[in-house]
């Protein structure tokens, strides 16, 4: 399979080009972009708007810093971490809370899959001009993939929100639309998942394009949004099945190069390249290490097993140095609380470093992937789901346990004997502190109603307990954007409690 050559277009925008009524310079094709009279007439065609459609993942996430794929950044929602310049708004969310108005994750997330969705309909529309056969399946699978990616994000976040699938240049630019359910939304992604699993490749991911793993892995994630147990637990367990994927024994190489390139637990990621593919604004050593954008808090760290390793694979502790892969050297040789940005009562982050990174600061190059979906997941949530589904029998216990036996990992077994209960809890722990600084933990809180429980009045540093958190019910449901809102008057209405 061709790899993603990342150029900067976007699909959408070159795709047409919009005509005045007056004949003159307006009437005149733009040199910058593509319009629909040249587009859509070679094979060629096909492939620079499959890369389009790609390049929607590169998409700015409303903030210094941060892209709408810098997940670490979802964990400033959540109570993993503590965001001090406010990546992706989640410092705000939970001292101000959340409103139409909000920017960062808020707007972004919305704005940002409207846009992509608007380029896949407009691909899954017009690239039979060009393709037929094996290939136009799969690209055509390939785009059905990340219309139902996007549609995940928009149900899992704001709920009840349109459904498009037209052409977007076949649609009056002055209708409007109203939403739909949550439960409705979901159906469809789970029809373009669908789609996807039928022409996508059975192979491992190494290129960048989805494969047929990464579709089962983003259905199993909208089944247990769905609280379909039993069908999650079966699709967990045909991926597991499948042999395509594994564990990878060296549990930090998931996070940087050269080692994620062969990973075979990485099963869906957003691909950087140096020297053309960069991070957004700076390097994530500047932003993690070096600034500290993300600190982890002290109810993640007790969260952590005596001796779990992942706790000192994913952050650094007072007194590390260059033996424990701390970067600096001069007068932070050490690592100290207090001092270059690192604000006391929390932990500096190490996941995301590339190994042997000096002194990162402004200028620094990395490439290091965001990886979106990764084996381990797949193994946890086939767990939650038969869990869920029949309560804590042998296949539970294994898929958790193989987690925690990873060779660089080598944590016990989990006791004999749980209930129920006492599994949903084990899984739940075991998510956090494998997913740390990895995104989710956000959205396990929502998916699992704990969420006001959690976040409502937390403390995010023990040495300041009057300063708390704050998270609303009403937040299960995002608000759409005010801007968006007011364009479709009167028919697409705010979410509840606005």
């Amino acid at each position: 399979m061709k790899k993603i050559t990342i150029i900067y277009i976007l699909f959408l925008p070159i795709a047409v080009s919009i005509s005045s009524c007056k004949k003159g310079f307006l009437d005149r094709t733009p040199t910058d972009r593509l319009s629909t009279a040249i587009f859509w007439q070679k094979e060629s065609d096909a492939d620079l708007a499959l890369t389009g459609l790609y390049n929607y993942l590169y998409a700015p996430g409303g903030g210094y810093a941060t892209s709408q794929f810098t997940i670490m950044s979802w964990d400033n929602f959540s109570d993993d971490a503590y965001g001090q310049y406010d990546y992706g708004g989640g410092t705000s969310a939970l001292t101000g809370g959340i409103t139409p108005q909000s920017g960062g994750f808020v707007y972004s997330y919305y704005a940002n899959s409207y846009q992509a969705i608007a380029a896949i309909n407009s691909f899954l529309a017009n690239v039979g001009k060009v393709l037929t056969g094996d290939k136009l399946t799969q690209y055509k699978a390939e785009a059905y993939f990340l219309r139902g990616f996007y549609y995940e994000w928009l149900a899992q976040l704001y709920g009840n929100v349109p459904i498009t699938l037209e052409d977007p240049f076949l649609i009056d630019f002055k209708s409007t639309q109203g939403k739909s359910s949550k439960a409705e939304v979901l159906k469809q992604v789970e029809s373009d998942l669908d789609s996807a699993i039928a022409g996508l490749p059975d192979e491992p991911y190494t290129t960048g394009h989805a494969v047929k793993g990464t579709a089962q892995g983003y259905k199993l994630r909208t089944l247990l949004l769905e609280e379909k147990w039993a069908e999650a637990a079966a699709l967990a367990k045909e991926i597991i099945d499948g042999g395509k994927f594994s564990l990878n024994p060296n549990y930090a190489g998931n996070f940087y190069k050269p080692d994620q390139n062969a990973s075979p637990e990485i099963m869906f990621s957003v691909k950087y390249q140096l020297p053309n593919v960069q991070h957004q604004d700076v390097a994530l050593a500047v932003h993690l290490q070096k600034w500290k954008g993300e600190l982890g808090t002290q109810d993640l760290i007790n969260e952590y097993e005596p001796g779990d390793p992942r706790k000192t694979m994913t952050f650094f502790f007072i007194g590390d140095t260059q033996a424990q892969g701390w970067p600096f050297t001069g007068d932070l040789a050490v690592a100290t609380p207090g001092k270059d940005s690192w604000i006391d009562g929390y932990y500096a982050v190490k996941k995301w470093l590339t190994p042997g990174m000096v002194n990162p600061d402004y200028g620094a190059l990395d490439d290091n992937d965001f990886v979106l979906l990764r084996y381990a997941d797949v193994k946890l949530m086939y767990a939650e789901a038969q869990n869920e589904a029949v309560g804590p029998d042998a296949g539970v216990y294994q898929q958790v346990n193989e987690v925690r036996a990873r060779p660089d990992v080598n944590m016990p077994p989990l006791p004999a004997g749980l209930s129920q209960a006492e599994m949903r809890e084990r899984i739940r722990h075991e998510r956090r502190v494998e997913f740390a600084l990895e995104g989710l933990r956000y959205h396990d809180l929502r998916r699992w109603g704990i969420a006001t429980e959690k976040l409502n009045g937390f403390v995010p540093n023990p040495l300041f307990p009057n300063i708390k958190t704050k998270y609303e019910d009403k937040y299960q449901f995002w608000p759409i954007p005010q801007t968006e809102i007011d364009r479709n008057q009167p028919d697409l209405e705010q979410n509840p409690g606005y």
